[in-house]
């Protein structure tokens, strides 16, 4: 199975150690599902507001997000669209708390990224231009003429993914009533960008195919490297519409399968292609990168799909309230 982050702790191990210290004896300690989610470690929650100024002529001029979470915030300041503005402001915040809290599969980053690329491809929309043409020209100027010195991305490898994601999905030319969105992130140093295609059957957005475009260097094992892709889109779409464990008064709301929501295996997606680019630079992350866009590239398709944006994981509420079945 996956840890997903839940791995990194010991505490489980703790309790066990002691139990056996005071019996004297090994013991095998198994926690029932309801100990496992009502005494876990829990992901921080985050919240992002995005602000942008276009000139007369309809041109991106300054870019500003303030993001901010308990008990840490979500910023990566360096990352992009740092270096392709003149005008550009990353602020975080953070609120403690004494919540335990631990890693989530590509923390912070399953956060920042859906906020970020959502809010580029409404950004694209107000200015008339193509979702992957705006992020292309975006990275143009990071690449030929960036702005700063700290950038943590290589602009032209953040656009190869983009470019092959672009031509593996047929992204010009999609089928009739096919709703496509498309995210692309940067993080354990990896580059990968997506196209969700999603339909609208029986009144039930439906995500048909997703496309994938991945920069990790060298691929050691194509097969396992495609399937770690494969289960982290799967993840991701699950966690985008169901996700949700809140707090009343200190204590989770949830504490078993009942309540709380997973990805069916219906409603995961009918086709995944997962591309790799080729290159001989040195192996990096594969486990979480794919993770990250695949919330905003179903935010941005479910957008095309219904006609409204989705600013709060997970969809689901929200989609049930514009009467559409989930």
């Amino acid at each position: 199975g996956g840890g997903f982050g839940r791995r990194a702790y010991s505490h489980h191990m703790v309790e066990a150690a002691l139990i056996s210290q005071k019996v004297q004896a090994p013991v095998k300690m198994v926690y029932t599902r309801e100990d496992d989610m009502t005494a876990g470690v829990y992901r921080p929650t985050y919240t992002a507001t995005y602000r942008a100024a276009l000139d007369e002529n309809n041109n991106l001029t300054a870019l500003h997000v303030k993001a901010g979470g308990i008990p840490e915030t979500p910023i990566h300041p360096n990352r992009f669209p740092a270096g392709a503005l003149d005008n550009y402001l990353a602020e975080g915040w953070d609120i403690p708390s004494n919540i335990t809290i631990g890693a989530f599969r590509a923390p912070r980053s399953n956060f920042i990224a859906g906020a970020e690329q959502s809010f580029l491809d409404e950004l694209a929309e107000e200015m008339g231009k193509d979702p992957i043409d705006f992020r292309l020209e975006l990275l143009k100027r990071a690449e030929t003429n960036p702005v700063g010195s700290n950038n943590d991305y290589d602009p032209k490898r953040y656009a190869g993914v983009l470019e092959l994601v672009k031509e593996k999905s047929n992204w010009n030319s999609p089928k009739d009533n096919v709703h496509r969105g498309v995210s692309a992130y940067f993080c354990h140093n990896s580059y990968v960008a997506e196209v969700v295609d999603t339909v609208i059957k029986d009144n039930k957005p439906v995500v048909e195919n997703v496309y994938a475009a991945v920069d990790c260097g060298v691929v050691v094992n194509p097969d396992a490297a495609a399937n770690m892709g494969e289960g982290a889109i799967v993840d991701g779409i699950g966690n985008a519409f169901f996700g949700e464990l809140a707090f009343e008064n200190g204590v989770p709301t949830k504490s078993n399968f009942d309540k709380y929501r997973m990805i069916r295996q219906k409603e995961s997606p009918k086709k995944i292609e997962v591309h790799f680019v080729q290159n001989n630079e040195d192996p990096t992350g594969l486990g979480e990168p794919l993770f990250p866009p695949v919330f905003a590239a179903l935010a941005n398709s479910l957008y095309k799909a219904t006609g409204k944006r989705y600013y709060e994981q997970p969809f689901a509420p929200q989609l049930e309230m514009q009467n559409l079945k989930m």
